[in-house]
């Protein structure tokens, strides 16, 4: 199906995201932090990115915006991932490019279904 790079510094739910993901036919590139994210994006172009906003050595904020910079990777579709769910949180990540912002906790079937939702989009 899709190519889907994950960015989750925490690991139980990064493993939950990618069990969930493959276990629906994705491929799934498990990234720890921003800064690794952004690296795995620009070698890989994937179809879609699920990134959590609070990570070490590189917020999913700055890293979404460094991807936004580039020419090829700034439509790929971005969701931020956050327990923080406050108002301005939300509309920081919509602001800098996101077209989903999920509260944690989610479920896997909520999950699958925001990630095809968005696919379908956008293909």
């Amino acid at each position: 199906m899709a190519k889907i790079i994950i960015a989750e510094d925490e690991k139980d739910i990064r493993n939950l995201i990618v069990f969930t993901l493959q276990l629906d036919g994705h491929e799934v590139i498990a990234t720890t932090n921003g800064e690794e994210a952004l690296q795995k994006v620009i070698s890989e172009k994937p179809d879609m990115i699920l990134m959590d906003v609070r990570m070490p050595k590189m917020t999913g904020y700055e890293a979404c915006e460094k991807i936004k910079t580039y020419q090829e990777l700034k439509n790929i579709p971005l969701v931020f991932l956050s327990a923080k769910g406050q108002d301005k949180e939300i509309q920081t990540g919509l602001e800098l490019g996101a077209v989903k912002y999920i509260l944690k906790p989610f479920s896997p079937d909520e999950l699958t279904t925001e990630v095809k939702q968005i696919l379908d989009q956008t293909t």
